[in-house]
């Protein structure tokens, strides 16, 4: 089964308009959620592939929680996906390709990672913390955890 959920993969990242990143979500044996890469079409930088398989399956089990769902990528994600892999609570990732492999065809997920490696006042995007509101911003997270009906934290490993 494996191979046939990334042979999936693969035939998605063929159909990918914004480079070849095909994605599968799996749950119980099935696909729930599916993506390639749809930036251009959508006019949404954050549509790669591996973003519109979550969004789908997420939206098919009516839940944000994938806890238990395997992803099936053709290659390592790229930081943005990681970290929404992570966040879904996905439990495992199989890939085929790794970053250093897509930076031999032009995509360079190696260059970002390396920049997102750096403590944010020395990447090359200019960031300031603006200090005299951080008291406010740190209210507004108090009051949210005192918010009842709010969504509760998850515990558990991905």
């Amino acid at each position: 089964m494996q191979l046939e959920f990334m042979r999936r993969a693969i035939e998605l990242a063929r159909q990918g308009s914004a480079g070849p990143f095909g994605c599968v979500i799996v749950k119980d044996g099935a696909i729930v959620g599916e993506g390639n890469a749809r930036v251009f079409e959508t006019r949404d930088p954050t549509a790669h592939g591996e973003i519109v398989a979550i969004r789908a399956a997420a939206q098919r089990l009516g839940t944000h929680d994938l806890s238990g769902c395997d992803i099936y990528n053709i290659s390592v994600p790229c930081p943005m996906c990681s970290a929404a892999v992570y966040w879904a609570r996905i439990s495992r990732l199989y890939y085929c390709c790794v970053p250093e492999d897509a930076a031999a065809y032009g995509f360079d997920n190696v260059t970002l990672a390396r920049e997102l490696a750096k403590p944010v006042h020395e990447r090359s995007m200019p960031a300031e913390q603006i200090t005299e509101l951080r008291a406010e911003a740190l209210a507004a997270y108090a009051a949210y955890t005192q918010r009842s009906g709010r969504v509760q934290k998850v515990t558990g490993s991905s």
